[in-house]
């Protein structure tokens, strides 16, 4: 795209001569007054932002320095992008605020406006921003967002939330942080905040944004506050003209109020942003300022795009030079002025990156992982003992409230629907932080799992749309803003067009903001295949690699109602306790079954149970359900979901023929439960692993590793789905796992 180039030093260079053709006008104004005559911003402002400004492109410099000489890891800068100073002034220091990539100098506004040590100034606060941004340049531990894992614009002090995703991947997230501002008194943040979100024009015509302009704009129309102020900072191609191709996109979205800034030109800039700001902070209404950019510096060493006069163009509206002019017309500096500021802050720049060169980096895996997922699996278990204790004392009261006296303890055996219905109405009646939501789960959800939950308590189960990436967005926004969301989506069909909001926003919220910011999340999910391949292959989407390759999350699939309970009671209290991100991923298939060997036999079926009894009956996160069959000597079945109901009849019919098996049921997909696992398959020294996901990307490639890594010796047979997605009727059963298939198999091992 580039046929002409220059380097950071000719950018040095234009600025130094753009600086020093300007010329100071005969009347001075005073530094409290305006800038200028349409502008309410002052020339005392308008200086302290200039060093913020400076100070930025200084960095992107330093970056590229650091680079030159391998000890610098990122080049992505924000140069030409210096404008969003103006945003950042135009908001408080307490409102919560994800940025993009190219927002240094939003950081050192930010930074140097907050209340420093006793003694320090913002001149010496610009200088500690500029230390943390080259601290995250370099891959020092000390970078006060990822601690050397990431460079990002993340400061838990400065209320600078880590955004993850590619272009506009965390828009979501910051839509529904706004809409859970409202719903609660836990979030580190004052009742009038407002939510910032930045990100450039690729991420405008994206999913994500449009998800998240959809989310927002739904509920303002519906009367809902949602205090978000979106920043798009457009550099394309038109980018000055106020009726290019982002206007278009972004202009008269319902519900939302749109204007257009040029960052060049601070002073306008600032005025239009303090005016959004306090739209959205009075009017807890959603606003998007589209800020005209100009990319100066590549992630390389180029500048500029397309022709020379293309170059030039994008070198005039340069808002350091911009600045500059706006401050000595106004007499306030003179361009020496300009100029000594220029070098002095490039002095202190360099120092800074010279200083960080020497911090230490991460040096192990240990080190790498320790903010990834924590892990206290003790902690988790008093967690479900508590609740419990909760629940048959102080907490009674509530739960023959939300149950309407009718207590599931005492409502007979149950289905895995009925379990899973139940376990969720104990949650809202013992968690005021917990919130249930998704598509139609007012009237009960897709399949019926939630009904009545609203009916019960009206405030705390949602109904949303149907996009998966809008109820993610709404539940990592719940999240971060101290709840726990316990979001629903239609399907794994679904789930896959919103992967970004779990791999990317959900998954390492935590890793890159160095465990400052959690996902407490329990998403449920209606998954894996019905045998006659009902609805056809989105609504038989027997995929779950994306799921098993996100480091950090837990995958729990429980097969039947004495498990739904135990597991998503621990799935819920990992939530609370770690901040755990889950997919709770339910066999649709088995919702309703009641019978296991014959019909009207209810073995099925399991009772609720008591709150006294939650505890003996607690599940581990990664702990494995072991079934003996016969003498349990002969043959070991791995297997999950639909596949343990009928590894289970298969077995019952070996037993009758003198084989002993014991089943496997996983339970947990992630983390596999290992242990469990090797010690059930050196029993009998013969596997049989029955996955109903596809032979390729599925469970049973990594059940298969860890029986290699845990040095089992023995025979191993697998029956797996058909890499092929899931046909509508009765030719399903020729992709899906059977019973003949399973039968088939185990023969074959117990030939050996």
């Amino acid at each position: 795209m580039l046929t002409s180039v220059t380097t950071p030093q000719n950018l040095d260079e234009r600025f130094r001569v753009a600086v020093s053709a300007l010329r100071p006008p005969e009347n001075r104004r005073e530094p409290g007054d305006p800038v200028r005559k349409d502008s309410t911003l002052t020339g005392t402002r308008a200086r302290e932002l200039f060093d913020a400004q400076l100070t930025a492109r200084h960095l992107d410099l330093a970056a590229r320095w650091l680079r030159s000489f391998d000890e610098g890891f990122t080049t992505t800068g924000s140069a030409g992008h210096e404008g969003n100073a103006a945003v950042a002034a135009a908001l408080r220091g307490d409102d919560p605020a994800f940025l993009h990539h190219r927002s240094a100098a939003f950081y050192c506004v930010r930074a140097a406006g907050r209340d420093g040590p006793a003694g320090t100034d913002p001149a010496r606060r610009l200088e500690d921003a500029a230390r943390d941004v080259l601290r995250g340049v370099v891959a020092s531990v000390r970078d006060p967002a990822t601690g050397g894992r990431d460079k990002l614009f993340g400061n838990p002090d400065l209320h600078l939330l880590p955004a993850l995703s590619t272009p506009g991947g965390h828009l979501p997230r910051a839509a529904g942080l706004a809409r859970a501002l409202t719903r609660t008194s836990t979030a580190p943040w004052p009742d009038d905040a407002i939510v910032v979100a930045s990100f450039g024009d690729a991420g405008a015509s994206g999913p994500a944004a449009a998800a998240a302009i959809e989310m927002a704009g739904r509920a303002a129309t519906e009367g809902k506050p949602v205090p978000l102020l979106l920043i798009c900072e457009d550099n394309g191609p038109g980018s000055a003209d106020p009726d290019g191709w982002v206007a278009a996109l972004l202009r008269d979205r319902p519900g939302l109020r749109y204007e257009y800034a040029d960052s060049a030109d601070l002073a306008s800039a600032y005025d239009v942003a303090v005016d959004l700001a306090g739209y959205v902070r009075g009017e807890r209404r959603p606003a998007v300022l589209r800020l005209a950019a100009v990319n100066l510096l590549g992630a390389g060493n180029l500048l500029g795009s397309g022709t020379e006069a293309d170059l030039d163009l994008d070198l005039a509206r340069d808002p350091l030079v911009g600045t500059a002019r706006l401050l000595v017309e106004a007499g306030l500096l003179g361009p020496d002025d300009v100029l000594n500021r220029y070098d002095h802050v490039g002095w202190q720049v360099r120092q800074a990156a010279e200083e960080v060169l020497g911090e230490p980096k991460l040096a192990s895996i240990g080190e790498i992982v320790a903010s990834l997922a924590p892990r206290r699996p003790l902690r988790v278990s008093n967690a479900v003992t508590e609740a419990a204790e909760r629940a048959a004392g102080p907490g009674a009261a509530a739960r023959v409230r939300i149950f309407d006296g009718q207590l599931p303890e005492h409502a007979g055996p149950m289905t895995l629907a009925q379990a899973i219905n139940a376990t969720l109405a104990d949650a809202l009646a013992a968690d005021p932080t917990v919130l249930i939501f998704g598509p139609d789960v007012a009237s009960g959800g897709p399949n019926g799992v939630t009904a009545g939950l609203r009916d019960r308590e009206t405030d705390r189960v949602l109904d949303t749309p149907a996009d998966a990436t809008t109820v993610l967005g709404l539940a990592l926004g719940a999240g971060t803003a101290g709840l726990i969301g316990v979001p629903e989506i239609t399907g794994l069909a679904a789930l896959h067009t919103a992967a970004e909001q779990l791999r990317v926003e959900a998954a390492t919220m935590s890793l890159l903001s160095s465990g400052s910011y959690r996902n407490p999340m329990v998403l449920r999910v209606p998954g894996l295949a019905q045998p006659l391949g009902i609805g056809g292959h989105l609504a038989n989407d027997n995929s779950v690699a994306m799921l098993r390759d996100v480091p950090g999350i837990v995958v729990a699939v429980p097969s039947r109602a004495a498990d739904a309970g135990p597991m998503l009671r621990s799935c819920l209290a990992a939530a609370a306790v770690d901040g755990t991100v889950s997919v709770f991923l339910e066999p649709v298939a088995l919702y309703q079954t009641r019978d296991l060997y014959q019909q009207g036999d209810s073995e099925w079926l399991s009772a609720y149970a008591e709150p006294s009894n939650w505890s003996a009956e607690h599940v581990p996160i990664g702990r494995a359900r072991i079934y003996g069959m016969g003498t349990a000597q002969d043959l070991t079945i791995v297997t999950y979901g639909n596949g343990v109901r009928m590894s289970l009849r298969v077995a019952a019919q070996l037993a009758a023929d003198g084989y002993g098996s014991r089943v496997v049921d996983l339970r947990w997909l992630n983390p596999l439960p290992v242990a469990d696992l090797v010690r059930e398959a050196s029993a009998t020294g013969r596997v049989l692993i029955v996955d109903e996901t596809r032979r390729s990307g599925g469970v049973g490639e990594g059940v298969l590793a860890a029986l290699v890594d845990g040095a089992f010796v023995g025979s191993v047979r697998r029956v797996a789905a058909a890499d092929v997605p899931v046909p509508l009727g009765p030719a399903a059963q020729q992709v899906l796992v059977g019973e003949d298939a399973i039968t088939q198999g185990a023969h074959t091992l117990l030939a050996r």
